[in-house]
């Protein structure tokens, strides 16, 4: 069980928070193992006061904020390490700022595989597969063609979800009590169709949405401009579109720091230019965190948020996960005239490529390449992403000062996050979110700090553990 440290001091959050409730970790697996109709309802147990659980998040990405976040907001007395030099420096730096609730969907879709294949010969192709000799990558791409049919379609969707669309509900209540500015905006995201066979292949992806109750409108050419003017320019590029109406934007990165910020105010230790060496384990549980330079870090309970890198190091104890880094990249570019820029975010269903209002700025961004941990940003590596802005949005933005940048998705093959528990009772995993981290980020957080806390979580858990793979 996950045993609290004694703290003669009250905790850092205020004083209704100070009796939290916990209760052993495995009574929180037993719980997840069992069928939905059998749980209890509650299994939490009051915090004797004075005592504080000790957990150390690894990761100060997005995902590793927001769960420290939720810790220390429950009273918990929260250490995230993270090997950069500070937060939201990695696959959270500069991706494409979408918190895309109606457009959450696996990659791994009926058809896709015939389509990748098309994708791969297109002259500014949004897919690029690296020959490498690497079984980890080719077990990874054919275990994701084997999701690409209906039924894990469908499954598959209904977990994700099932975690963006709570994400989406919990994340006003964290603006609200923290008051961060991240230059969001709640407009929406317009799919754009250049072809007549896109927009009725679009029929299908209204069906789901409206099975999920994800609001969304069909558009002419002209709603489309209506909804971004700045398209009437190019009114001759696109037939229709698909207007998503409860997608919102922002920047990623200032949220991370911003919300960095409160952490620390809150008594969050954030420790930079950690490097994990290796996870310590005795006696079935985590034991620290062996570091390059602090040494061994360790607490009651550890959280592993580390996106992409996460295999690495969980490899070395037995926990094995399928994520596999998949390479995107964008561009980010001042706005030069605001009635030629895009107010929101718009998606060019052809090239996949999502172009993003963030304040004064253009956030351009997409590709998938999948080549290892490369994160080389090649001279002409961009090049797609600077075609689709300068097509759509020509006026819009000084590509002349377009910042280049390249991270890594931590992907797996069904597209659901890995969320909690694993075989060791003080070990729980938020990762594997791929493009959709900043979209679950609030709403996984919020959910995984609830089990390190032995509390029952307002989603279930079912298919979203590391159990799923264990079959």
């Amino acid at each position: 069980m996950v045993r609290p440290h004694i703290n003669a001091t009250p905790c850092c959050w205020s004083t209704k928070h100070s009796a939290q409730t916990f209760s052993p970790v495995i009574q929180t697996l037993i719980q997840r193992a069992l069928p939905s109709s059998l749980r209890q309802s509650n299994v939490d147990q009051t915090q004797p006061k004075g005592m504080t659980v000790k957990v150390i998040v690894m990761g100060a990405g997005v995902i590793g904020v927001t769960t420290a976040y939720y810790l220390a907001k429950q009273g918990a007395q929260v250490v995230v390490i993270d090997r950069q030099t500070g937060p939201g420096l990695e696959t959270s730096y500069a991706n494409a700022g979408q918190l895309s609730y109606g457009m959450t969907s696996p990659w791994a879709a009926p058809g896709i595989p015939m389509k990748a294949v098309k994708w791969m010969f297109m002259k500014r192709r949004p897919l690029f597969i690296w020959p490498l000799i690497s079984p980890t990558m080719w077990k990874w791409c054919a275990s994701m063609v084997m999701n690409c049919n209906e039924d894990s379609y469908r499954r598959n969707k209904g977990r994700m979800v099932r975690v963006s669309s709570y994400s989406r509900d919990v994340m006003p209540d964290l603006i609200a009590e923290t008051g961060i500015e991240y230059d969001g905006r709640a407009q929406g995201t317009l799919q754009l169709f250049r072809t007549d066979k896109q927009l009725k292949g679009s029929k299908a992806d209204q069906e789901i949405l409206a099975e999920y109750g994800s609001p969304y409108e069909v558009l002419d050419p002209e709603g489309c401009i209506a909804a971004e003017p700045a398209l009437a320019q190019v009114r001759g590029k696109f037939v229709g579109g698909l207007r998503l109406t409860a997608d919102r934007t922002g920047d990623c990165r200032l949220f991370t720091i911003a919300l960095t910020e409160k952490c620390i105010e809150m008594g969050v230790e954030f420790q930079y230019g950690q490097s994990i060496k290796s996870i310590a384990v005795e006696n079935g549980k985590i034991a620290g965190v062996d570091t390059e330079i602090a040494g061994r870090i360790t607490g009651d309970a550890y959280v592993c948020a580390m996106g992409s890198f996460a295999v690495n190091v969980l490899n070395t104890i037995g926990v094995k996960l399928p994520v596999y880094p998949v390479k995107g990249y964008s561009v980010t570019l001042p706005v030069t005239d605001d009635k030629y820029a895009p107010q929101s975010t718009v998606m060019d269903e052809t090239h996949k490529v999502a172009i993003t209002r963030l304040g004064d700025r253009i956030r351009v961004a997409g590709q998938a390449e999948i080549a290892g941990y490369s994160n080389r940003l090649g001279p002409h590596a961009t090049d797609t992403v600077k075609h689709v802005i300068n097509d759509l949005f020509p006026k819009g933005g000084d590509i002349s000062k377009a910042e280049g940048w390249t991270g890594l998705r931590p992907m797996t093959p069904d597209g659901t996050p890995v969320l909690g528990p694993t075989q060791y009772e003080n070990l729980f995993l938020n990762t594997g979110h791929g493009t959709l981290g900043w979209t679950m980020a609030c709403g996984s957080g919020r959910a995984v700090a609830d089990v390190v806390l032995g509390k029952t979580p307002e989603i279930s858990f079912d298919g979203l553990t590391a159990a799923r793979y264990a079959r």
